[in-house]
């Protein structure tokens, strides 16, 4: 099945996904009901806002709205390239204006530019941001603002990294406090983190610092840049991977299913930007995008999927799957393939791809799960109730792919 992709049927799923995300995942009023807003968000509005949907329960929730509005807004300006639907352009607007609502504004305030990127930190109503949600809601904005050709969008973006330069970066030490109290503007490090003595962890998602950096020229951001890139290198274990940090549990040995994307594929760019101003050895950086992307093919069940729950020994859970991580696998695989250094990613981004294709709703008697990609199976509860979680990453990070693939010929 993985050798025989047809490119059309690729393209009518991406576009039923597309459906998905932007006529039902993506809020379109101002409000949310109480069943959603669990964690007690305060948000103006939640106006283009992402949600995700429990089949079992027949219930939409927001978890970390601000970094999957962010990546929705870029997969579907990726999804806008490839398909040329030209209303995703208008929905990508709709995600990145609930992004630059739910910021500090004023630039008379000391925290300007930082975003309300709460997670589900403190319990509920805490209102505590996460630095990471902060990091992966700004490439969407970059990508808006290229399309566009709109500079308020990219602005926001640098705004905020200016924010997390000035209050939450470490300097020298390529870490960053995790998280921001909205309620006393306190950083601090989240208790039971498993950062084992770290005053914080690194983040390098996206790479954002040195698209920051291409934006405004500001040697800072370079730099902060590659001194993170610098301290992921130091601190990989095991091969590929990073289980120092949350959200992996050393305690466990287990590794989440997006660590290697989040760390592995920003060291992509940073070989080609190291190559470009002479650094010296800038292959280490691709030697670690291609370690990542190995423990994914390792990790990589037979038909194409990945398990959440997966293991050192790489052993897994027998249920708790993660569409979105062998998806996210399929970005770093792509992203060396494009650049000459990983024909070898190309059959198992194929396996993946018809894995998702399975994973892929398209007739359903509940209509809120029409075009969406299943996140995970979820264990036996003791009824017969439906046993999916359609979290709305699984599809973000298959249009993400899928666009990729289809632009670059690669599929």
């Amino acid at each position: 099945m993985a050798n025989n992709l047809d490119r059309e049927k690729l393209k009518e799923s991406l576009a039923f996904a597309c459906r998905w995300i932007t006529t039902h995942a993506m809020n379109h009023d101002d409000t949310v009901a109480d069943e959603v807003n669990e964690w007690k968000y305060d948000f103006s509005s939640w106006k283009g806002c992402m949600r995700e949907y429990n089949a079992r329960e027949k219930r939409w929730m927001a978890y970390g709205p601000h970094w999957h509005t962010g990546q929705a807004v870029k997969a579907l300006i990726l999804a806008y390239r490839a398909l040329g639907d030209k209303s995703l352009l208008a929905s990508a607007k709709e995600g990145a204006g609930f992004i630059l609502r739910e910021r500090i504004k004023n630039p008379q305030d000391p925290d300007y530019g930082a975003l309300l990127a709460y997670e589900a930190d403190g319990g509920a109503g805490a209102l505590i941001a996460n630095t990471a949600g902060m990091f992966e809601s700004l490439d969407g904005l970059f990508f808006l603002g290229e399309e566009l050709g709109d500079k308020k969008y990219p602005d926001a973006a640098s705004a905020a990294l200016n924010w997390i330069e000035r209050r939450a970066y470490l300097p020298e030490e390529g870490l960053f406090y995790e998280r921001f109290s909205l309620k006393d503007r306190r950083l601090f490090r989240s208790a039971g983190s498993g950062l084992r003595g770290f005053p914080g962890r690194p983040i390098i998602d996206d790479g954002v610092f040195l698209k920051g950096y291409y934006q405004t020229k500001k040697d800072s951001f370079r730099k902060i840049f590659f001194e993170t890139a610098d301290r992921i290198l130091r601190e990989e274990m095991p091969p590929g991977n990073w289980i120092k940090f949350i959200p992996c549990n050393l305690d466990k040995g287990s590794l989440h299913p997006r660590q290697a994307f989040w760390f592995g594929r920003p060291m992509v760019m940073a070989w080609k930007e190291a190559q470009i101003k002479g650094q010296e050895y800038p292959e280490k950086y691709l030697n670690c995008a291609k370690r990542a992307a190995d423990w994914y093919v390792r990790a990589q069940r037979r038909d194409g999927g990945l398990f959440r729950g997966t293991y050192l020994d790489f052993k897994t859970d027998s249920f708790g799957h993660a569409t979105s991580g062998i998806l996210c696998a399929c970005c770093l695989w792509r992203d060396l393939i494009a650049a000459g250094q990983g024909d070898k990613y190309l059959e198992p981004m194929k396996m993946a791809f018809s894995h998702a294709q399975t994973m892929q709703f398209r007739k359903t008697r509940d209509p809120n799960l029409e075009g969406a990609i299943i996140e995970k199976i979820l264990p036996p509860d003791g009824t017969d109730n439906v046993p999916y979680l359609i979290r709305d990453l699984a599809s973000i990070f298959y249009v993400q792919a899928v666009a990729l693939a289809l632009m670059d010929g690669i599929i």
